[in-house]
């Protein structure tokens, strides 16, 4: 059974997507517009500006449709037409945004993706924008039979839960883990300080943590590294060097690459796996990875 989202919003959700072409890859809706957050008032989120992420396999097709269809979402860079704005596009995250735009009656912004650097970003963490986004709760609206992107999209959530690993303790709760995961993509150490980013990240996993458990429950069901005791919302995880080297070996590449950078003075072009048993080593393994993150530093 699906688990709810914002009252009614499913539906309301599709009839936007319907204003758009229809070659999606991939199309979900996240945040406060689309799932309940805590602290805000009720009803609140039933106002709130709706997000979407629309993934493409051809970015200039695409927005030639939608440029037909929908010319008053783009800014003036409609004038020099999609292959411009496709280009645009590949700058930065590789995602080209459209905001403020008023679809049936409700705020919307939406951002314009190319499946394969969406790929990119979900096996490899090169920017963590859009994969940051797929490893917190989503609303899926459409997804083609693309098994390179479904094995990416569970990739992803494969690393957020190894990076998680590595920053936690040795026995946490669910909550912690989730806490944990839904911090990877905020800038500033949540565990650390007082302050927004933390009652953000709080209020974004304590009203939806079945929706977590949705996403992560089979990944630690299947993980051999962790004791899943899930009665009691309590895990287990190895942390020892071994244990803490093959996670370390598992993370992505953008990542791995950073912490060598952090780690391995210049000049000296150690091999990474050499760095990354050297950090396993260190008791302060988890703080390295944290500094390590794409938009971290």
């Amino acid at each position: 059974m699906a688990l709810p989202v914002l009252a009614s919003s499913a539906v309301k959700l599709r009839r936007v997507l319907a204003q758009f072409p229809q070659e999606l890859s991939l199309a979900f809706a996240y945040g406060s517009g689309v799932f309940r957050q805590a602290g805000a008032p009720a009803g609140h989120g039933e106002n709130n500006m709706l997000d979407f992420v629309f993934a493409v396999d051809d970015s200039v097709t695409w927005h030639m449709m939608n440029l037909l269809k929908n010319r008053s979402h783009y800014s003036f860079l409609k004038v020099f037409g999609p292959k411009q704005i496709t280009s645009v596009q590949s700058y930065g995250a590789g995602i080209y945004y459209n905001t403020l735009v008023p679809c049936n009656g409700r705020m919307i912004k939406y951002g314009v993706i190319s499946t394969d650097t969406l790929i990119d970003d979900l096996l490899h963490w090169k920017t963590l924008y859009v994969a940051g986004r797929l490893q917190k709760p989503v609303k899926i609206l459409t997804q083609n039979e693309n098994n390179k992107l479904q094995a990416a999209l569970v990739s992803n959530l494969k690393s957020a839960v190894t990076a998680a690993f590595l920053m936690l303790p040795e026995s946490f709760s669910e909550e912690d883990l989730y806490m944990q995961i839904a911090g990877l993509s905020y800038i500033g150490d949540f565990r650390m300080i007082v302050g927004e980013d933390r009652l953000k990240v709080q209020n974004i996993v304590k009203p939806n943590v079945p929706h977590f458990q949705k996403l992560y429950s089979s990944i630690l069901q299947d993980c051999p590294q962790v004791v899943y005791k899930h009665h009691l919302g309590r895990l287990e995880i190895d942390k020892s060097p071994e244990g803490q080297f093959a996670q370390l070996m598992a993370l992505p590449r953008t990542l791995q690459q950073r912490i060598t950078s952090l780690v391995d003075p210049p000049g000296k072009n150690r091999d990474v796996e050499e760095i990354l048993l050297q950090v396993a080593h260190d008791p302060d393994c988890g703080f390295v990875v944290h500094q390590g993150r794409p938009g971290s530093v």
